[in-house]
This record gives structure tokens, sequence and C-alpha cells, in this order.
């Protein structure tokens, strides 16, 4: 009787979106896979943690997507958990003077279909709005910086000043990149306007998860995942990727000194991890390293508060020019109201986010809680007369790396010189920044280049929403959609480029 070979076997070290996105790709296809994560859940930072008092899960960080996020939208129909975001046809906008106003898509072609919601923008005076105005048309057109310039000098250089950029620009960029303007990547910061307000008339969009994200990426993804034939081993960490002499690769080893053997490899931690996971020889043939030693970690705060009764009238809200940067009512969102002193199920449930939080990582967590309190109270005097039932700051010193000037330079590809080793995370080279949708088209394009070398090609990146005709021409694309980096024994010689 003829045997059957082995199925080829694909070792994923990482459960967060990039590692969780290239296994979602690869089930179903005739391989053997297992996911190893060394925390005792999946999803990475887009996770939550377990209140002791209450058993209830509390979000590290608000996670939040936008209808040009095609891959991620991708993913979450592929493993089932779609239904667990909204999506907000409106950003809601409250100014320095708590005056409210809402950008939402009019009758206009795209690039132009936010103009009468960015006019009638309450927080800009007129001539603020002239001058973001045409900041916005030459930004619009440009292509590149300065080599090293920083996005705000760029602004300064395009007319714009310290109220435009506090008001307008910051607003936008500094949640959308979790980077100051002074040292932001001008093309990092041209891709968020591009793609996410001018191309296309819902790319702006806000995608709001309905259930905690422990309960997205987490239990529900787990379930799937076993059902599916994945050996999902948690707490499980890996110590390093094994191989031989000859740089083949071997498989992984774990910390407890076990050795899984594999055919393939989907390195998916941190980027400050990557390079712990090779021996001398492994680093040498890992070029790519000496870029990730030169990437940096940006923080992220954010706040978690229960009132005993209901402050905030909305359910998500911007706030331009103060000290906190967005404000998202959990009761509203995933009705999630907490419970009072008393027993009653009034209260009100706030998400607080604070991005680039460099000044926050030297206050200690009560001094930022109050001054989040003080904020709150400034623009919602019932603040005052509330009692704080409970309350969380977590920071994320790690939580995205740092948009700086030329970052791009120092992403690797998912395909490495190593045969059948592949990366995958937000840091590596997909074109997009620092989020959950980087993390995904990475993780799917790990699995396109595990499935060319089986001989098995498929195309799994997900087009970017279709620009608008009138967009295309005036605007036109940040950058070209990421093709992934060939076989080696395809380019003949020489390292792999994108």
């Amino acid at each position: 009787m003829e045997h059957k070979p082995p199925a080829p076997h694909v070792v994923v070290v990482g459960g967060g979106l990039g590692g969780l996105a290239a296994v979602s790709a690869l089930v179903d296809r005739g391989l053997r896979v297992t996911l190893l994560e060394s925390r005792p859940r999946l999803g990475g930072r887009a996770s939550s943690f377990t209140d002791p008092k209450t058993g209830e899960m509390v979000d590290n960080c608000q996670h939040v997507s936008m209808a040009c996020c095609t891959n991620l939208a991708d993913f979450c129909r592929r493993v089932g958990v779609a239904d667990l975001y909204r999506r907000e046809p409106a950003v809601t906008f409250l100014s320095p003077g708590n005056r409210v106003s809402r950008l939402q898509a009019g009758i206009g072609p795209a690039p132009f279909h936010l103009t009468g919601g960015f006019l009638r923008a309450n927080y800009l005076n007129w001539n603020d709005k002239l001058r973001v105005a045409y900041g916005m048309a030459r930004l619009a057109r440009s292509r590149e910086a300065r080599p090293g310039e920083p996005f705000a000098d760029w602004l300064l250089r395009h007319g714009q000043n310290a109220r435009t950029i506090n008001l307008f620009w910051a607003t936008v960029l500094v949640s959308a990149l979790n980077e100051r303007l002074e040292q932001m990547d001008f093309g990092h910061a041209r891709r968020v306007f591009v793609d996410g307000f001018l191309l296309n008339r819902s790319g702006y969009q806000l995608e709001l998860p309905i259930a905690p994200l422990g309960e997205l990426y987490g239990v529900r993804l787990e379930t799937w995942l076993r059902d599916r034939g994945v050996e999902v081993r948690l707490t499980t960490g890996a110590r390093s990727v094994d191989c031989g002499d000859d740089a083949t690769l071997q498989g992984v080893t774990l910390r407890t000194g076990e050795r899984i053997p594999a055919d393939f490899v989907v390195l998916a931690v941190p980027y400050d991890r990557v390079a712990g996971m090779f021996n001398e020889a492994g680093q040498a043939r890992m070029p790519a390293l000496a870029g990730l030693r030169l990437l940096e970690s940006s923080p992220i705060t954010g706040v978690h508060l229960w009132f005993d009764r209901p402050v905030c009238p909305f359910d998500h809200v911007a706030t331009p020019g103060r000290f906190i940067h967005w404000v998202f009512n959990h009761t509203a969102i995933q009705g999630r109201r907490g419970t009072t002193s008393e027993g009653a199920d009034k209260g009100q449930y706030l998400q607080i986010v604070i991005s680039a939080a460099y000044d926050l990582l030297a206050m200690d967590r009560t001094a930022i809680r109050d001054a989040v309190l003080a904020d709150l109270a400034g623009m919602w005097p019932s603040v005052r007369e509330a009692r704080l039932e409970r309350w969380w700051v977590v920071t994320e010193h790690g939580a995205t790396f740092a948009a700086r000037p030329g970052v791009d330079a120092c992403r690797p590809p998912q395909r490495t010189p190593i045969d059948g080793l592949f990366l995958a995370g937000d840091f590596t080279d997909t074109g997009w920044p620092a989020t959950m949708e980087g993390a995904v088209r990475s993780g799917y394009l790990a699995a396109q280049g595990i499935l060319e070398d089986l001989d098995r090609p498929a195309r799994l990146i997900r087009p970017d929403l279709k620009a608008g005709a009138l967009a295309s021409w005036l605007v036109g694309r940040s950058r070209a959609p990421t093709r992934f980096v060939p076989r080696l024994d395809a380019l003949g010689a020489g390292e792999p480029s994108s």
C-alpha cells in the first residue's frame, strides 16, 4: 500500500494578530498547523485582562478599526467575528469650548465628500480652515518630504501654525499613528489622510468592537482554530528558532527544552524579541536584524473609569486640544454599565485613550487618573457630582513601533534568507503603519509565501477600497499595495527586496 507523505508542518510562534492571520489563512489547506503562545490567551496587544474584583474582562486599551482596513475586515469575516464590530457613519468631535461637530460624508464625490463636515468643524475658525485646506491640498499632491524631515516641520513649511497643528493635524494623526508630529514620518502621515479620508467615501468610518477584545480575539477565535484542526498551545513560550549548520530550518525549541520539528516557521513575536530567537550563526543569516535594532517603541495609555451615573452623552468623542484624545462610552457601545455600590445597574463605563503617552511615563497612576478626571469635568460638569466606583490605568509601553522619519527602511520583509522562515507582525514591511490592519497584512503575506513555496499559490491580501475616479486623478495612492517578496531562487542571487 502506498503511504502518503506527512502533511507539511507549519509552526507559528506568537498569537497576536499577525500570527493569527497567518494561521487563519493556512487552515483547510492540507497542512499541519501548530500555534504557540507564551501567554494564557490569544490576541497579543489586542487583548483583555480580568478585573480581579468583578471578574469582568477589561481591555488593555481601546482598539479601533476603520472602513479602509480591508484585510482586518477580511480576517474578521474569515474567523467569524465580523459581527462583533459596528460601523460609525460619523466621527464626533468636542471642541475646547465644548461645542459638538460631526464629520460625515456629504453628497460630493471623493476627495470632496467630507468638505461639508470639515467646514462645519466648530473647533476651527475660518482662518484655520483655509490653512488646513491649503495644507491638505499640498499633502494630497506631495509624495515625498525632505529626507529625515518630521511631519511637523513639513506642516510648518506648508502654511500651518501652532493652532492648526494642535487642533486638526494632531487630533487625527497622533491617535492614528501613536506618535508626536515633531517626530512622525511624512509617508505614514500622508497615508492616514489619503487612504482614510480622501480616496474613498467610506474609508474614514470607525469600526468599534462591541465586545471585549478577549472575546473578539480570544476564546471565540481559539475555538474556531481548534475546530479546524489547529493545535493551539497556550502558556508555551518559544526559546529559539533552530537551524542546521547549513542554515536549513529545523524547527523551534521551547523554553522547556522541547523541540518541535517544522517545515515552515512563522515568527510573529514583537520586533525586539526577534534577534534573541537566533544563535550567532542564525543572526548572521538575518541582515534585517540590523534594521530591527533601530526601531523604537511608542506608548499608549488607556484609562478605565466606572461612574455611578451617566456622565458622557456620546458613544465616542474625539477631544481636540485636550490632555485626553478620545473617550469611548462602553455602556453605549457594549452595553456594559457595571454595578454601583448600591447594586443598581445604572452606572457608566468609559475608556479614555491617550496616544504617544511619553509624558505620562513618569507620572503615577493616581496622577494620571486625576488629570483625566479634571479634563472630563471640563467637558461635562456632571463628572464632579458623579462617584467614581473603580478605575484602572493601563500603559502599554511598547504599544506600537514609533513611526519616526525613515522608519520604513528598518522594516524587514516577511520572507527571510532562511528558507522556510517567515516574519509576521505590524513592524514588518506591509506598506501600513503599526495598526491591526498592518498586522493582518503581515500574516497574510507570510502565509502567501508558504503557499508559494508549496507550489499552491494563493492571493490572500485583499485589495484596498476602490478609489473614486476623481480622487484617483487628483490624489493617487500613497503607496502601491505591498507585493510579496519572491523566492530567493527566483531572484537568482543577492538579498530579497520588495
